[in-house]
């Protein structure tokens, strides 16, 4: 069975697609079969323009998987949170359905990379949020972070909402670009690695640099 992580970002538009993309095609260069899952994604129709774009980075075709809906079971046309996106179409996201779908992503591969929509606290349905979600399934999650004013505050907040419900953070992606104010994202990427090996010391801290696709 294939080792799930979920990836999350402190804030929406933060880079978790780009990191999504990025890590699969690492653990790709070191010999692992990887795919990537989105659980929900709004504002677009037919396949996920996330997935789209993850496979755009890895450098391969769409997969049977996406052509089948496997890799991402709800796609909503309106560019909002999951919950509101569901109403609006009246149907309803179904807890089940997502774990069916990585369970059979699972079988085949060696790392399920499922991105969630927004940050950790999006409701995707009137009573759960991702987090709800990520705690039920125990997934370590991979938490998408950037220089940006204010990410400091939004990352401290997202780690302890894990370390509160027993979520291991399997590693931290400090993503680069845009570029932001060069003081501030050097002094916030020096805080964030401090924090991270004081009070997560088993996790790791990535920098995403530089991505071209």
């Amino acid at each position: 069975m294939a080792q799930v992580f979920f990836i999350s970002g402190i804030d929406t538009d933060i880079g978790k697609t780009i990191a999504t993309g990025w890590y699969a095609k690492k653990l790709m260069q070191q010999g692992a079969k990887v795919i990537t899952q989105k659980m929900i994604q709004t504002g677009c129709q037919g396949i996920a323009e996330d997935l789209l774009t993850h496979r755009k980075i890895q450098g391969i075709a769409l997969t049977d998987e996406d052509k089948q809906g496997i890799t991402c079971p709800y796609v909503f046309d309106y560019p909002c949170s999951p919950h509101l996106a569901a109403k609006l179409a009246q149907r309803t996201i179904e807890r089940e359905k997502i774990e069916k779908c990585t369970a059979l992503l699972s079988e085949k591969y060696d790392y399920v990379l499922l991105e969630g929509a927004g940050g950790l606290c999006v409701p995707y349905h009137a009573e759960e949020t991702t987090l709800d979600y990520i705690r039920q399934q125990q997934y370590p999650v991979i938490l998408v972070t950037s220089g940006k004013l204010g990410s400091i505050n939004h990352t401290l907040l997202s780690l302890q909402a894990c370390q509160s419900q027993g979520i291991r953070i399997h590693a931290v992606i400090y993503n680069l670009y845009p570029p932001a104010d060069v003081l501030i994202s050097q002094e916030t990427q020096h805080f964030l690695r401090q924090y991270l090996a004081k009070h997560h010391p088993e996790s790791a801290f990535e920098v995403l640099d530089f991505i071209a696709f």
